[in-house]
């Protein structure tokens, strides 16, 4: 039963739209602003790299916490991460803006260092390359989902922590179908 209440609330604090929340205060519709994503890339093109950063900062936080409380309540490594996914799920699918939300990058790699530290710095720093040389955070995004299962594998983590970041790197990629299609054509937008 805690476990269940914990992945209800996981999802809850993962649906808090922190990129919309930021820009509406300063009277600005994320949603209606360049991208329309309503996280830390299109918030730091539309209001500026500070608001970007609290963006980003503020995702990440909201996977971590899931996934920290879980472990410091010996639930286990896979409820542990099930509570990530449930707060991951929360950003793409918030209940506060009627189930349409960001693209989870930010909030996965927060369950990402929750659940598997190591593997997590892999994966930033894989992005960071990407983007370095391409500058495109799209594609450095994509990069990561796509490793986000390979890696904790060959790193031997749990197979909990294996089978919840294929599905975060699965819908992850799904929600950057845009971006991909865009990438292909030659016109997204570089950093």
């Amino acid at each position: 039963m805690l476990a269940l209440v914990l992945w209800v609330l996981s999802y809850l604090l993962g649906s808090v739209p922190t990129g919309y929340l930021l820009a509406s205060a300063t009277g600005v519709d994320i949603r209606e602003s360049g991208s329309g994503n309503i996280g830390a890339t299109n918030v730091a093109r539309t209001l500026g790299w500070t608001k970007g950063f609290l963006t980003l900062t503020v995702d990440i936080v909201k996977g971590f916490i899931p996934v920290f409380v879980a472990l410091q309540l010996d639930l286990g490594i896979a409820v542990s991460a099930v509570a990530g996914l449930a707060a991951f799920l929360g950003h793409l699918y918030p209940i506060f803006l009627k189930f349409r939300g960001g693209k989870g990058i930010a909030t996965a790699l927060g369950v990402f260092l929750g659940t598997m530290p190591l593997a997590a710095g892999v994966l930033v720093l894989a992005f960071l390359v990407v983007v370095g040389l391409s500058r495109r955070v799209s594609l450095g995004s994509v990069t990561a989902a796509v490793l986000s299962p390979f890696v904790p594998w060959v790193l031997d983590y749990p197979l909990p922590v294996v089978w919840v970041n294929l599905i975060i790197g699965f819908l992850a990629v799904v929600r950057h179908r845009e971006n991909i299609q865009r990438l292909l054509a030659g016109t997204e937008a570089k950093l």
